[in-house]
């Protein structure tokens, strides 16, 4: 484990090498975030407790999701694209004669990034946010611990969802094509654009069922309080029962991607 703890920091400095890019995050994630929020606070006035929120826990939402916008990689920037590019160059080879695991490798990498893109990228657009608006932020720290802990279980559920993704490499000649989808799926089903339970019917049901949902969704709703006692308990056990089912998917997967590069004489 020694290992993988210095391959996260190693991620951790590696991204806090880019500060110029870190800043026009920072920036973009603060102007988005106030479009969203004049946007929502303009819906709300209309449509007071719309999906079950005030306008005050509506805004939350806004300024949280932004915060974990580049935390959860979203919009890609995470280790997948690089995945991608040593599949295609078989430099993937030396990667699979180290003495380590490879999920376990590209995890702990962006655990590392994830760790500094919410501190790098999440605390100044909330700060903002916080300053701006009238946000529903709690005041009890247990609060914050279930929310940091369901954030991490759904950065397991966001790397294992991306890690499938990168190891389409094996099977596809450019993986751009599916990196795009992956990407609109999952802002469109995690809660980024509008919460998930502003969805009608039988299509907001399935959504909120979709692995997406941990990413964004569940973590927003523990911290605002929607998930308490045995509430919390279930939505923590959603979340991990996902984690669980698309790592062990991962692992299927990379056992028989690696068998294919053998038989093709990768």
């Amino acid at each position: 484990m020694r290992l993988y703890a210095a391959v996260a920091v190693s991620g951790f400095r590696r991204y806090a090498t880019y500060r110029m890019a870190t800043a026009a995050g920072v920036f973009t994630n603060t102007v988005f975030g106030f479009i969203l929020a004049y946007t929502f606070t303009a819906l709300w006035a209309e449509r007071p407790r719309l999906g079950g929120y005030d306008q005050a826990q509506a805004l939350t939402f806004v300024w949280v999701s932004q915060a974990l916008l580049a935390t959860a990689a979203l919009l890609g920037g995470g280790f997948e694209t690089e995945l991608q590019e040593r599949i295609r160059t078989g430099d993937i080879a030396i990667d699979l004669y180290r003495p380590a695991d490879l999920q376990l490798w590209w995890l702990s990498a962006d655990l590392g990034r994830a760790a500094f893109q919410l501190l790098g990228r999440g605390v100044v657009p909330l700060a903002a946010g916080a300053l701006c608006f009238q946000l529903d932020l709690p005041a009890a720290p247990l609060r914050w611990l279930s929310f940091l802990l369901a954030v991490f279980m759904g950065l397991l559920v966001s790397f294992a969802l991306r890690y499938l993704v990168a190891l389409c490499a094996f099977w596809l000649l450019d993986g751009s094509g599916v990196n795009v989808i992956s990407m609109l799926l999952g802002v469109f089903c995690s809660g980024m654009l509008l919460p998930l339970t502003l969805f009608p019917g039988v299509f907001g049901e399935i959504v909120r069922m979709l692995p997406w949902a941990s990413v964004l969704q569940v973590p927003l709703d523990v911290l605002l309080g929607r998930h308490t006692g045995w509430s919390l308990a279930g939505a923590l056990a959603f979340q991990a029962g996902w984690a669980v089912a698309l790592l062990g998917l991962g692992r299927l997967t990379q056992a028989r991607a690696t068998t294919k590069v053998v038989v093709q004489g990768g």
